[in-house]
């Protein structure tokens, strides 16, 4: 009989290695070109990168946010409701754990989204610590960016990832 998969596991991995991926690439980034390159970078490579991993998975794999950069990334109500839950627990000290929800023959996996000092320069607060410009060109490229004002250990968004339940994952 086969095993039925682990969609918190499996959707771990896959959210730790969107992360790591996306993470190394503006690492890179940001100390040999600058941090206004890296906006650039998440401007014109994060889909693109995402959507490549998203491939290689199988999987639906969304960044999405209360306060979404871009209004692509923006959360629908079930996910709204997620975000609040994970930084109730957070702000708790409790043990963040993976969200599942399934129906309609698919899994739905949300996890947190983080931040740490290194996300601050782009997502931190203006004239402290993020430059004037850096926040010149996010004015330029999102217009209505709401994705600024965040302390370190704040939960920015969640990685909202849909596996199809009748494919077993990789």
């Amino acid at each position: 009989m086969p095993k039925n998969p682990d969609y918190a596991e499996i959707g771990m991995s896959y959210a730790q290695e969107t992360q790591k991926v996306l993470g190394k690439t503006l690492m890179t980034t940001i100390q040999e070109k600058g941090v206004v390159e890296a906006v650039k970078f998440c401007n014109e490579r994060a889909y693109p990168l995402t959507d490549s991993m998203a491939t290689n998975y199988n999987a639906h794999i969304r960044r999405v946010s209360d306060r979404p950069r871009n209004p692509k990334n923006k959360a629908d109500a079930s996910e709204l409701a997620h975000i609040e839950t994970f930084k109730k627990a957070l702000a708790s000290g409790d043990t963040i754990v993976p969200i599942l929800s399934e129906g309609n023959g698919k899994v739905q996996f949300y996890y947190p989204i983080v931040t740490q000092a290194l996300c601050l320069n782009c997502h931190g607060t203006p004239g402290k610590t993020m430059a004037p410009d850096v926040i010149q060109h996010l004015s330029q490229l999102y217009p209505d960016d709401q994705a600024t004002g965040y302390a370190s250990d704040e939960v920015r968004g969640i990685w909202s990832i849909v596996f199809d339940a009748s494919k077993s994952p990789d």
